[in-house]
């Protein structure tokens, strides 16, 4: 069991089952879902997906860590971040996160993508972690760059959508940059 990861305003902590409430409250929303593979959900859907991340979190050696991300002021579940170790003998992980729209442009984000670099970085021991993110949504490149990663670039047509192919911008952070920015 992993221990909480806190910031000033929230706690990430392990999923649990009865999180896929949580997961569906914006899991279901087409707006949060517009840039993905997945959504919007059905109960059965969310339901089905803490299951999943219940059950990879006993894989050994284990791969993805996915957190519920709790408001510390009302102690609702505002959302989820993982992290993915994506290749162990380089040492290279991939961020992703999600926030229920109810928070955008809050900061919430921010804070979760620092709370998974800090993880990825100090426990994961990781050298490499990087995000992806669909070029129209502005919100999150924006997140990126604020929390240390680097545009290294466009990959094209890398992910199919119900509405056909899209774009990812790529971001990454190596362990020297992180432990520099900490540092000064």
């Amino acid at each position: 069991m992993i221990n909480n990861l806190k910031s000033e305003r929230v706690i990430l902590r392990e999923m649990e089952e009865n999180d896929w409430k949580g997961v569906h409250k914006y899991a279901s929303q087409e707006k949060v879902c517009q840039y993905q593979p997945w959504g919007p959900n059905s109960e059965q859907e969310s339901e089905g997906f803490v299951k999943q991340v219940i059950k990879d979190a006993k894989k050994e050696p284990r791969s993805r860590f996915m957190f519920a991300v709790i408001d510390k002021e009302s102690g609702e579940m505002i959302g989820a971040g993982e992290i993915n170790i994506r290749d162990f003998s380089n040492r290279v992980g991939e961020i992703a996160y999600i926030v229920n729209p109810q928070y955008w442009g809050k900061g919430y984000a921010t804070d979760l993508a620092k709370l998974l670099i800090a993880y990825g970085f100090n426990d994961l021991k990781l050298h490499r972690i990087f995000a992806t993110c669909d070029p129209r949504n502005i919100g999150s490149s924006r997140v990126l760059e604020k929390v240390g990663l680097i545009k290294e670039g466009r990959m094209r047509e890398n992910l199919l959508l119900k509405d056909g192919w899209r774009d990812s911008l790529l971001y990454s952070i190596l362990e020297h940059e992180f432990f520099i920015d900490k540092n000064t």
